[in-house]
């Protein structure tokens, strides 16, 4: 599986499926999760709205993945998982990476064979840069999806891209 890093916006990414770092309530949010909810319409919204009334009514667990309609987004489907807050006092990473296994799982699933992933965690959740890279392409490295040949790790704004080319680069 080819993995590239590509600074931009997730919501222009013309791939088989998108990942949404959603968060539980799978209802929208701020940050990617409301980014992809306005770019992607109501019929993202009316898709998790159904998952709820049906498997999620709590909401859906950290670390799981689930998979709607992309709606008006250049995707066939979005994945939506939640990722993890950081915390300093307890090691989340595994959930962190259950984020990436899922998704891509699920992407198998459906037969994508393209993904792309925003750096779950890494905004509003506190998880430091560096280690969010790290933590994701350790799985995206290690994966063996029969159906996905490319992942791209999206990274918003020069200075996050930076970052995740050094830990690319390092191996």
């Amino acid at each position: 599986m080819e993995i590239i890093l590509v600074e931009g916006d997730i919501t222009t990414q013309q791939v088989d499926a998108i990942v949404n770092a959603a968060n539980s309530s799978l209802l929208g949010g701020g940050g990617v999760d409301g980014a992809i909810h306005r770019r992607g319409g109501p019929a993202i919204l009316a898709d998790c709205r159904a998952l709820r009334a049906s498997h999620y009514g709590r909401g859906l667990p950290t670390g799981q993945a689930v998979a709607t309609t992309a709606g008006e987004l250049p995707a066939r489907w979005v994945i939506h998982t939640v990722g993890p807050v950081w915390s300093g006092n307890e090691d989340r990473s595994a959930l962190l990476r259950d984020c990436y296994a899922n998704s891509l799982q699920v992407a198998d699933e459906l037969g994508a064979t393209t993904v792309a992933f925003p750096l779950i965690s890494a905004g509003i959740y506190g998880w430091p840069i560096d280690d969010a890279v790290r933590q994701a392409l350790g799985v995206l490295r290690s994966a063996t999806p029969t159906a996905v040949t490319e992942t791209r790790l999206v990274l918003f704004g020069a200075d996050t891209h930076a970052v995740a080319r050094q830990v690319f680069e390092a191996g």
